[in-house]
């Protein structure tokens, strides 16, 4: 049986996507520690061990499923300033899309209000529109968080249904 390949870099205009490296998990457990990172992921930051959870965890789904998140790396500075990606988390929620990879992104606080999301989602959506298995793709996001729901809005995602996850709400947006 063949190996996927690894995560591939995606150069957009201020930013370049790629792989999770051991050397990013300082500053990686420090963005999913940021109360303003968490607010409407979770809504509590993690600790250092979920964070290297995480990060295992997406090095895992590039090798097993050949798709995953990417760390967000401003091309200016170097600096992690985010996470973004497709997962396949096979969440506990109802409605049920497992199977259907689920869109996801996350950046440091400096970062929000730039336009970074909306270039970042783009790009690893056309990274994926030619490939098998992306012909549907999902975005769980809270009802609250009025900017990533802009963001899906202009990839065209559209609300699904209302889900619940972990006893809390969530909108369940899909793009066809």
């Amino acid at each position: 049986m063949s190996q996927p390949p690894p995560a591939p870099v995606i150069e957009t205009e201020r930013t370049f996507l790629r792989a999770h490296r051991l050397d990013d998990f300082d500053d990686y457990a420090a963005l999913w520690a940021d109360p303003v990172v968490t607010r409407f992921i979770g809504g509590r930051p993690r600790s250092r061990e979920e964070s290297w959870i995480r990060i295992l965890r997406y090095a895992g789904m590039w090798q097993f499923i050949g798709y995953g998140m990417w760390v967000v790396e401003d091309k200016a500075t170097g600096r992690l300033i985010g996470e973004a990606g497709f997962h396949e988390l096979r969440r506990d929620v109802v409605p049920v899309f497992e199977g259907s990879p689920e869109a996801g992104w996350a950046f440091v606080p400096d970062m929000h209000g730039k336009g970074i999301a909306t270039e970042v989602v783009r790009a690893f959506h056309d990274w994926a529109n030619d490939r098998p298995g992306f012909e549907r793709t999902v975005c769980i996001i809270d009802p609250a968080h009025a900017v990533s729901l802009a963001v899906a809005a202009k990839l065209g995602y559209r609300e699904k249904a209302i889900a619940i996850y972990h006893d809390e709400p969530v909108i369940l947006l899909e793009r066809c």
